[in-house]
């Protein structure tokens, strides 16, 4: 017997976005890592290769955030190697993906009163999705512990749906500066109304896709 057209219909490939900054925010924001040269990091903070988390560090981070300094900080504010996310963001993103994310809170005051909570955030699942085999793509220190994607323009990568499963967030194996999101995390970060991300496309060239 003949499959019928239902049983034929492929599954929906899941909508993906690539989650970066909002660059319609031109300035830094009032903030300032007070204790940052006793966090004993080095220069810059950085995550450990090929696991991401956050290095030891001897002291909690101590955030000045005052309007002297800048702008008001808005939910998702880069910082080094992380993000400086705020309560309700960190929020959003252990509602939706708990697995995912990793955050570590910061001390923070302000020079004229109480200041906002802010967190050290870090999205910490990588997976291996990208499809070598059909992705137009560059790959740099083969063999080696270095290994990585090319994340010049020219490069379009081709997603192994089986490979995200669950996952409403990840970072792509050997593209770890990418951050990538299902439809169900862009629909979350909207309606608790979060600023400070764009969404574009996780599969080459970037546009802005904003919510």
């Amino acid at each position: 017997m003949a499959a019928s057209p239902t049983e034929r219909r492929k599954p929906k490939a899941p909508k993906l976005y690539r989650v970066g900054l909002d660059f319609r925010i031109h300035t830094p924001p009032g903030l300032e890592m007070e204790n940052f040269a006793a966090l004993g990091a080095g220069r810059v903070l950085l995550s450990p290769r090929g696991n991401r988390s956050f290095p030891p560090l001897a002291e909690t981070p101590r955030l000045l955030i005052d309007k002297s300094l800048g702008r008001p900080p808005v939910d998702w504010e880069l910082f080094h190697d992380f993000w400086l996310v705020s309560d309700r963001m960190k929020s959003v993103l252990e509602a939706m993906d708990r697995e995912g994310v990793a955050f570590l809170k910061c001390e923070t005051r302000s020079l004229n009163g109480s200041a906002p909570v802010y967190w050290l955030g870090d999205i910490v699942r990588q997976l291996d999705v990208i499809d070598e085999e059909k992705s137009n793509v560059e790959i740099l220190d083969d063999g080696t512990d270095f290994r990585r994607y090319s994340n010049v323009a020219i490069s379009s990568f081709v997603f192994r749906e089986e490979a995200i499963g669950s996952a409403h967030i990840f970072r792509p194996r050997f593209l770890e500066t990418r951050i990538i999101c299902d439809q169900a995390m862009k629909d979350a970060c909207k309606a608790a109304g979060l600023r400070g991300l764009s969404f574009g496309d996780p599969y080459g060239n970037y546009k802005n896709l904003r919510p």
